[in-house]
């Protein structure tokens, strides 16, 4: 019994650090969003950019429009006349407007939904990711992301960006050759700078997504500090009352 509980904990301890560890190497070379919640242009931004870009492929099956709508400022004839391109109901989930048969046709599967991606990934991620395509004529696609290699997918905002190339290090010790930095070859719509706008905008939209009531939660917040410091202050005075009978 007691060998059986310390092979438990010891499977335990093993098991958180190699959680650590793996969450610690998940963050090399990943760039801060610096996106802000609390920013609604940036969040009604971030939907039209996700809606016309992004929704064609993945899916917000956790999210309705009518949610959004609400939490953005955005009427229901904005939302249904603008960000919604599969005739759905404005009370409906936000689904893919392309059919599945096609979906596997062209890429082997139905492209992951990403209501959750900012919850699982994080916003940095999700930043990096979308600023990390190149062009790689040895894929399918044409395309390769530094961050996470060999990615099933097109740049979705090549148009935007322009064309990205990388620059490859010296071979390591079993011959492959990492990305050493990326490089734009041939400029798109935007600058750089307004596409690193672009990128945050899709980012802070996906972190909305994945929990719509951290916006009300963070402005309940206020609320419940400020009571807290009045329950303090009405504490603090009960408790001179209190003592100065005793004394």
């Amino acid at each position: 019994m007691t060998k059986t509980l310390v092979a438990r904990l010891a499977a335990f301890a093993g098991g958180v650090v190699v959680s650590f560890a793996a969450l610690a190497s998940g963050g090399e070379g990943v760039m801060h969003a610096g996106n802000d919640l609390g920013d609604q242009a940036s969040l009604q931004r971030g939907a039209a950019l996700y809606m016309n870009y992004c929704s064609g492929c993945h899916s917000l099956k956790y999210l309705r429009y009518s949610r959004m709508a609400e939490d953005l400022g955005l009427t229901e004839d904005e939302v249904m006349n603008n960000l919604n391109f599969t005739g759905a109901k404005f009370g409906e989930q936000i689904q893919v407007a392309m059919p599945h048969g096609s979906a596997e046709k062209w890429f082997g599967k139905m492209p992951p939904d990403l209501s959750l991606i900012a919850r699982v990934r994080g916003s940095d991620w999700i930043y990096t990711y979308l600023k990390s395509f190149y062009v790689d004529e040895s894929r399918p696609l044409g395309w390769n992301n530094q961050l996470f290699a060999n990615a099933s997918m097109p740049n979705p905002l090549w148009e935007l960006q322009g064309l990205q190339h990388a620059e490859f290090g010296e071979p390591d010790e079993i011959g492959e050759r990492h990305v050493k930095a990326l490089k734009v070859t041939q400029p798109g719509r935007q600058s750089a700078a307004e596409f690193d706008q672009t990128v945050r905008d899709i980012t802070n939209f996906l972190q909305y997504a994945g929990e719509p009531a951290a916006l009300k939660r963070e402005k309940l917040g206020v609320w419940v500090i400020l009571f807290l410091v009045a329950l303090t202050f009405l504490a603090y005075l009960l408790k001179q009352e209190y003592w100065s009978d005793v004394h």
